[in-house]
């Protein structure tokens, strides 16, 4: 089956049996079932040829899920003009897509409405199978969501038919999350949840116990540019590739599916290679995943913090658990480029990311007593700021 003129090339959009062999899929809130893996449209913003070959890849990985936003630059355009011309040359592979798009919270009625509209006009369709607020991270957001204007766009949505169901993103906090999924106004959402950072897995194994869809935010990315791993978090994770062990830790977990931000096809190799992994782990993944995680606590030995959030509130507001982390990845991991990376949008990210570094710190000790471990928290705080502090790199949106 020939790529569409103009869509990536000469060279097939996929096997054309892969349409119809028994794909892994999931089940997904209210909506279609996806497979382990969604595509992120976030990255594939040269052209629509640029996207048309990391869909045909998608499609040769069993992806069925493709999800998108208004925020993602020319993205949904993009897509629907990948989507179009797929609808003609494959109109059986395109009936088995589940496309996703997403709205950011705060317009009024008529703005949200409006907005919607033009996301279904760029995307050339009449109805999204589902439809994200993209970013609940502040009560302001869940407000808005709720009780506010979009509340009654969510119920117009769906009272049309325009949208299958709703859910969210958050880069919030755990209790704004929990409350989000408490008022059972939602199908799915999508969460940071990465091997390396599982506070939120709780909330995600809540929501999936009450038949939400539930999406791993770039699990190979924010979850610590796996892709391009240190040669230390390499030698550790032996046998295995990182990406390969994170990828079937969040499998394991039962997460409905993992989402990639794809630039081009090799992006998805990892993805093609587990399509159908979503069995438990087996002795050998779980003995490489006990022993990364005890060499990484071995090199921070007495400093390691174990992500407890005990230490909270700080007076100063610090995010102190959200900076050891870090510090963690760096000491422990060798993950020192991704972790400064992280550090250094600190403050410049708005709602979407922490906006106190640990040279907020006052040293007053109020964490200490509730520290189980102990730890000097202000002399690693200091510490964590000496390693990772850099001059500020641009963010890939905002």
């Amino acid at each position: 089956m020939p790529l569409p003129d103009g869509l990536g090339g000469p060279g097939p959009l996929a096997d054309p049996g892969a349409c119809s062999a028994p794909p892994a899929r999931r089940p997904f809130g209210r909506g279609p079932a996806v497979s382990l893996f969604s595509l992120g449209t976030m990255r594939a913003l040269e052209s629509a040829d640029q996207l048309g070959a990391v869909l045909a890849a998608a499609l040769a990985a069993d992806i069925n899920h493709i999800e998108t936003a208004p925020a993602y630059g020319p993205a949904e355009r993009f897509l629907g003009q990948v989507l179009g011309q797929l609808e003609r040359t494959s109109p059986t592979c395109r009936a088995g897509l589940v496309i996703t798009s997403k709205i950011l919270p705060g317009p009024d009625l008529a703005q949200a409405k409006e907005q919607l509209g033009a996301s279904l006009e760029r995307l050339g369709l009449a109805r999204l199978d589902n439809l994200a607020v993209h970013g609940l991270n502040t009560p302001e957001h869940l407000e808005w969501a709720l009780r506010g204007p979009g509340a009654e766009l969510l119920a117009w949505a769906l009272g049309e038919g325009l949208v299958g169901q709703v859910g969210f993103s958050s880069h919030g906090s755990n209790d704004l999350i929990a409350a989000a999924l408490a008022s059972e106004r939602f199908g799915f959402c999508s969460l940071h949840l990465h091997l390396f950072d599982r506070q939120r897995l709780p909330l995600a194994q809540a929501a999936l116990a009450a038949g939400l869809g539930v999406l791993a935010i770039s699990p190979a990315d924010k979850g610590g540019r796996l892709y391009a791993p240190p040669p230390q978090l390499v030698a550790d994770c032996s046998p295995f590739a990182p990406l390969e062990l994170a990828y079937r830790f969040l499998l394991d977990q039962g997460i409905s599916s993992l989402t990639l931000g794809a630039a081009r096809a090799a992006d998805l190799d990892w993805a093609r290679q587990l399509a159908r992994a979503a069995g438990p782990l087996t002795a050998e993944e779980r003995a490489s995943l006990e022993l990364l995680l005890a060499a990484g606590q071995q090199r921070l030995g007495a400093d390691w913090c174990g992500q407890c959030q005990a230490c909270l509130p700080c007076p100063s507001a610090v995010p102190i658990p959200a900076l050891l982390r870090l510090r963690n990845l760096a000491v422990g991991h060798g993950l020192e480029a991704f972790a400064s990376e992280r550090y250094n949008l600190i403050g410049r990210a708005g709602h979407w990311w922490e906006q106190l570094d640990a040279s907020a710190c006052q040293a007053c000790g109020a964490c200490l007593p509730r520290c189980p471990n102990a730890l000097p928290i202000a002399d690693l705080l200091a510490d964590t700021h000496r390693r990772l502090a850099a001059a500020p790199q641009r963010r890939l949106w905002g």
